[in-house]
């Protein structure tokens, strides 16, 4: 099928349809969401969330102490956003039960840059899955069952069509009490539409912003007069009056005020009335007009904190449903937000070498988690992240004592994403000569913007340290690892030799009995042989030696015997693994003729060399990454 055929049956799809009420009544019967209110409508978009036991999964278990978590299919791009995912979803089940989050205001409080604006787009776009009815002609979308009298009609409509009472809560906007008296109180001749809400024609789904304090009136929520049409209508006519205002096209559906509490007071009140009584009063002095339907608000914290320190809006407080949105403090999942941007953008495809997000990310995620007491908050940032960090730090605590040590504002400052991404964007783009990213330029990249964005002292040294303390420090361990695993490669030869000897050897030490070298005839005894052990086990600082040994040949036996008597790889036995690589990385010189870019003295070492690129080049680095990392390593080694 073609995009331009796929689009015209879409288009299709969404057109209305028209009903006589009669008809629209016997659709209520068949399905209850022909009359299902604005927050019915959102859960019925939204979907069944996925249930997950996180005891299943090591990390998930650290994080959600084995707890079963719903994720939402709809907000999957939403990384480490369970909280606010789940606290808007049961608003919305809340309202739609019809219990006290019906008269709420659904408000999103969280920092710049932290994901508000994306969750309220993403809630308009759900908004329109579902289509509603309304009649047709009215300029605010009422329901049809606002024609029915709740005290007359409510117990037939209930008997013969199955509608709840709850739903005749709603009174005739005056443009249908208008009709109503033309159609001689003849309510047949009301139509009805069945109608999809749209963002582009402003179908149930609205957007209102502040305007100047000065002069911002209520007509951008409830609408005004036209003052073309007062030629042939008086003043409080309904013909003559606008609906253009945010509530009298969000009825049914969503009204999204961004930036709520940068609007004068004066202009908030209609919608304490819409929200409390479902309907609010025009500019004009006619009848109310009917609101069911959501006010989705949201701003940073400090309007909120104006707002709330102002004794004049209580009347306000009591009437909002707070959402906290804070910054992203897991850095598996800012990592995650980093790659949806990329994905979204010209860099898709530039090269990035490995670690790059995952330090930008630590760097973003220690800037907005608070100093614990008594522990390293390098420590506390990989606990938020469901690392198991008992071995390397004993003082570290669990994510819970952390959590409660820093209170409910943790993560609602920092630097936002979009900090972060500006500088991703400057890293891709450093070099001129070839749009890639690595962690060399991305330190440098941060400190020089650190400096140039004027933050008050205090938050600039603590940035700084940062850097100096933990980033640059364990990137010269991480590269020194990536450098070290491309050149042993090229050596597997050399360290399955240094492998098969030290098994050889310490098996001999355990018996007890002389060794004969089969290729010299040397023989060795014991405290030779353990001066050969202690080579290899000196660099690695093993405490125990004697318990060492018996754990390597007792795995290497058990190996055997499943290997045809042949000893397993050097890379099988984690613990003897990195012995081996400390030793053969306790003389950095060995390394310095492969890796360095300096003419190389024999054609062996220019061939190992060659290697030794294409190795890092398979780990995601480019030829020009690999010199660049490879000689900030060894300079950073030589001035340690």
């Amino acid at each position: 099928m073609s995009i331009l055929q796929h689009f015209k049956d879409r288009y299709d799809q969404t057109q209305e349809e028209e009903y006589s009420l009669e008809e629209y009544l016997e659709i209520c019967k068949q399905d209850p969401t022909a009359y299902a209110t604005a927050a019915e409508r959102m859960l019925i978009a939204i979907g069944e969330p996925e249930l997950i036991d996180t005891s299943r999964d090591p990390r998930l278990s650290r994080i959600f102490s084995n707890k079963v978590i719903k994720r939402y299919p709809e907000f999957d791009e939403f990384y480490g956003m369970e909280d606010a995912v789940e606290n808007i979803v049961s608003f919305f089940r809340h309202a739609a039960q019809g219990l006290e989050e019906k008269k709420q205001i659904l408000y999103l409080l969280g920092p710049v840059g932290g994901g508000k604006s994306s969750l309220a787009e993403k809630l308009k776009s759900l908004m329109q899955k579902v289509p509603f009815y309304a009649i047709k002609g009215s300029p605010v979308n009422e329901s049809p069952l606002g024609l029915f009298d709740p005290d007359e009609d409510a117990p037939i409509l209930e008997e013969e069509y199955g509608i709840p009472v709850r739903y005749l809560k709603n009174i005739m906007s005056p443009w249908a009490v208008k009709r109503l008296h033309e159609f001689g109180g003849d309510i047949s001749q009301f139509r009805v539409v069945k109608r999809y809400p749209s963002v582009l024609d402003q179908i149930a789904v609205s957007k209102t912003e502040p305007g100047d304090d000065n002069n911002q009136d209520i007509s951008a929520l409830v609408g005004k007069v036209n003052i073309r049409m007062l030629e042939d209508f008086s003043q409080d006519d309904p013909d003559a009056y606008s609906f253009s205002g945010g509530l009298c096209k969000a009825n049914q559906g969503l009204l999204e005020f961004v930036e709520m509490f940068k609007a004068p007071i004066k202009v908030l009140h209609p919608l304490l009335t819409a929200t409390q009584e479902g309907n609010y009063n025009t500019t004009e002095g006619m009848g109310s007009v009917p609101f069911d339907g959501v006010i989705l608000a949201h701003s940073n914290e400090s309007e909120w904190q104006t707002f709330r320190n102002n004794k004049h809006n209580e009347a306000f407080l009591d009437r909002v449903y707070i959402v906290k949105v804070p910054y992203c403090v897991r850095v598996t999942e800012e990592i995650e937000i980093y790659r949806k941007l990329l994905k979204n953008s010209s860099l898709a495809g530039a090269p990035c070498a490995p670690d790059t997000l995952d330090m930008l990310a630590q760097f973003s995620v220690l800037s907005r988690i608070k100093e614990p007491e008594n522990s390293s908050i390098y420590s506390k940032m990989k606990v938020y992240d469901g690392q198991s960090i008992k071995d390397t730090d004993p003082k570290a605590k669990s994510i819970q004592e952390y959590r409660d040590a820093a209170g409910v504002m943790e993560g609602m400052d920092g630097l936002s994403t979009r900090f972060a991404f500006k500088i991703l964007s400057k890293v891709f783009n450093f070099d001129t000569t070839e749009i890639a990213a690595n962690p060399v330029h991305l330190l440098y990249v941060l400190e020089k913007q650190i400096e140039q964005e004027q933050f008050q002292s205090e938050i600039q040294e603590r940035y700084l340290r940062f850097i100096k303390e933990f980033l640059a420090p364990h990137y010269v361990q991480f590269i020194g690892k990536e450098i070290q695993t491309a050149y042993l490669e090229s050596y597997s030869e050399y360290g399955q030799n240094l492998f098969d000897r030290y098994v050889t050897y310490a098996d001999f030490w355990i018996q007890d009995q002389e060794f004969r070298d089969p290729e010299t005839g040397e023989i060795l005894d014991r405290s030779s042989i353990n001066d050969e052990l202690e080579k290899i086990e000196k660099p690695a600082g093993i405490s125990n030696p004697k318990d060492f040994r018996n754990e390597v040949v007792n795995f290497v036996l058990r190996a055997r015997a499943n290997h045809q008597g042949k000893n397993p790889s050097w890379l099988s036995y984690e613990k003897l693994r990195s012995v081996i690589e400390k030793k053969m990385f306790s003389n950095t010189e060995d390394l310095l003729p492969v890796i360095s870019f300096n003419p190389k003295a024999s054609q062996e070492d220019q061939k190992k060399h060659k290697q030794f690129v294409e190795r890092m080049v398979d780990r995601g680095y480019t030829e020009k990454q690999v010199r660049l990392l490879a000689e900030w390593y060894l300079r950073v080694r030589k001035s340690h």
